[in-house]
């Protein structure tokens, strides 16, 4: 089964996006900012990144560019509920811009998740 890599600095998305993803199957990681995310991307085999746009320690930027460097084939998943002036909207239209496959917008569904994760996984 797929293993993903969850990056956010807040631990209740990174426990619901775990419960969620555990639950069909697959196998999840975490960290709790970029730079932790990096650690593990430069450590781990991974088929999938979730990883939030504003974290204090490394950005979903610097995520999505590291694994561009790193591991082209590994999808990106931005997510995003905004912050620090910026619309969830902004983020996820930079997030894409800088490649990420695709993104979600704070607060999301778990019917939302599945369905984002399986299609970046299908057509990786």
């Amino acid at each position: 089964m797929a293993r993903i890599l969850i990056i956010d600095d807040d631990q209740a998305i990174r426990v619901l996006l775990r419960q969620i993803l555990e639950g069909e199957g697959y196998e999840v990681l975490e960290a709790a900012n970029g730079l932790a995310g990096l650690q593990v991307v430069h450590e781990e085999m991974l088929d999938l990144v979730v990883t939030d746009m504003l974290m204090p320690e490394g950005d979903g930027i610097e995520v999505i560019l590291e694994l561009q460097r790193l591991h082209p084939g590994v999808r990106v998943i931005a997510i995003s509920a905004g912050g620090k002036g910026l619309s969830a909207s902004f983020n996820l239209h930079v997030a894409r811009d800088f490649g990420a496959f695709r993104t979600l917008a704070k607060p999301f569904s778990p019917a939302e998740v599945r369905t984002v994760v399986r299609r970046a996984l299908e057509e990786t």
